[in-house]
């Protein structure tokens, strides 16, 4: 699994556990609807913290906590050629 698909995976399950729809998570976070759009369809390969903290504040948790899960956690950048 690349990087990228590691916090849309991440995205999408707090959203499917919260009952909160991608439009809804947009205003939730004051991030425009077609950036989050890209992120989640995988255009946005690496979206900034900024917006990555925008959106764990909507989900109401530090941006750590958002970033600190199983998958990314043991992700390995060996095998990553992206600079």
């Amino acid at each position: 699994m690349e990087y990228s698909e590691l916090y849309v995976k991440r995205i999408r399950s707090l959203c499917q556990k919260r009952g909160i729809t991608i439009n809804k998570l947009a205003t939730m976070s004051d991030v425009k609807q077609s950036t989050l759009d890209n992120i989640v369809r995988g255009l946005t390969k690496n979206p900034r913290v900024k917006t990555l903290h925008k959106i764990a504040l909507a989900f109401n948790m530090t941006l750590s906590e958002f970033l600190d899960f199983d998958e990314l956690n043991a992700y390995s950048f060996e095998d990553d050629n992206d600079d």
